[in-house]
């Protein structure tokens, strides 16, 4: 199907080639109505997401369509139109954009965007726009991985690594929520203090030879933690692994330093996980998205951001910013 054209054009963010955050433009496009099933978006916040990055250079999973790829899976905005078999969604509602959105063609970065009705969910009343796009990626890729694939409980003692990341500290909250202890890792001294701040039970500096396994065997005094929730992959995860008790279980959701080297550290469990394993489902969309909002609307959930960005203008200085990985927590752009 294609869509009609309306008058006007909308601003998006398109790349013609792979690289660093230089090939990113800016290009008037057409401005279509919604499908049968979409939505027509305008867009108030973009989240900025670590996939993104990889994407443009050709290192993510799926390649982008050149030329002329989108790029983004995060967007708040409000809804401007809606198409004739729309069910859950009307003109005016407060939304948020994430499941199941192929960014090549569906990318979000834009000031108005159409999407399928199953990739945008609702913004609750009172939160603000760059809460709403700081959120939804990363608070459903901790409750995935953490309570439904790790089976995280109260009391348990969760190893976060790379926890100074937008899930790293989403994963920090949602331990909290449930009454876990989060045990965290962070490459230099400077985000222990923020780290501990969002809830953080403990942090555990890896930068001048930290040994984590011995660091958090002494804070769990002795056994180890129950769950690793790792990012990182590559050849720390055994040292990683060894932090965990017997039986401990392990949850991969990156692999930041490359291939992964997997663990001898029997007996343990080692689940991979993907978000669009459970968000790309109905089920899984339900029940991710009530928790979500559940911790927005009580304040128990609030994305810690690093830097808001004024205007896509500045969307190369955003990413920029992403790469430098200096900063703790989501970066917006506003639109």
């Amino acid at each position: 199907m294609t869509n009609t054209a309306l008058p006007g054009t909308a601003r998006a963010v398109l790349f013609h080639e792979l690289g660093g955050p230089d090939v990113l433009h800016i290009e008037d496009v057409p401005l279509l109505a919604p499908g049968p099933t979409e939505l027509l978006i305008r867009v108030e916040a973009l989240g900025l997401n670590r996939a993104e990055a990889l994407f443009r250079a050709g290192g993510y999973y799926y390649q982008p369509t050149l030329p002329g790829s989108r790029l983004g899976y995060e967007a708040s905005g409000v809804v401007e139109a809606v198409g004739a078999d729309v069910t859950a969604f009307t003109s005016g509602d407060l939304v948020m954009t994430g499941p199941g959105i192929e960014m090549g063609a569906q990318g979000v970065y834009g000031d108005r965007i159409v999407l399928p009705e199953s990739a945008v969910l609702p913004r609750p009343d009172g939160v603000d726009a760059v809460t709403g796009a700081a959120a939804w990626l990363t608070y459903t890729t901790a409750y995935g991985g953490l309570i439904e694939t790790a089976g995280m409980r109260p009391g348990d003692h969760v190893l976060i690594t790379g926890a100074s990341s937008g899930v790293g500290t989403a994963a920090i909250q949602v331990a909290r929520r449930i009454g876990a202890v989060p045990i965290a890792t962070t490459r230099t001294e400077a985000k222990r203090k923020a780290l501990l701040a969002l809830g953080a039970e403990h942090v555990v500096v890896t930068d001048g030879g930290g040994d984590v396994a011995t660091e958090v065997r002494r804070v769990t005094d002795g056994p180890g933690a129950d769950v690793l929730f790792d990012a990182i992959g590559g050849p720390e995860l055994p040292q990683h692994a060894a932090a965990l008790r017997e039986h401990g279980t392990i949850v991969i959701y990156g692999s930041l330093n490359g291939a992964i080297a997997f663990p001898m550290n029997w007996p343990q469990t080692i689940h991979t996980y993907a978000n669009m394993a459970l968000t790309d489902t109905p089920d899984g969309r339900r029940r991710s998205t009530a928790f979500l909002n559940a911790g927005l609307r009580d304040g128990g959930f609030r994305p810690p951001v690093a830097e808001v960005f004024d205007g896509l203008d500045r969307i190369q200085d955003a990413h920029r910013l992403m790469e430098s990985n200096t900063h703790t927590g989501k970066i917006v752009v506003t639109v």
